[in-house]
């Protein structure tokens, strides 16, 4: 499912037209991003938990010519399912 087949299922079953639930969702995307820059969590009960992990920078190598690069530290964005949203796909 890609954003404007979620934006139609919003839609329909919230009974609003379509180009005011693509608003919707994409409010709620940009409301989970802004949190996440601040260094917030996101926690969504039944659904599950968006939140930051920093990655320390590293060694790799490049796999074509076997060179070793350095790879920098960064923010990663994680995603922790939930009790009802492990519950609804078992």
């Amino acid at each position: 499912m890609n954003k404007n087949e979620l934006s139609s299922a919003v839609a329909e079953k919230a009974g609003i037209s379509k180009a005011d639930a693509a608003k919707a969702v994409d409010a709620v995307l940009e409301s989970i991003t802004e949190a996440l820059k601040s260094g917030d969590d996101v926690r969504l009960i039944g659904f599950g938990t968006f939140a930051v992990s920093r990655r320390k920078a590293s060694k790799g190598r490049n796999p074509s010519t076997g060179a070793t690069i350095d790879i920098p530290a960064s923010n990663q964005a994680k995603f922790k399912a939930g009790k009802g949203l492990k519950d609804a796909l078992n």
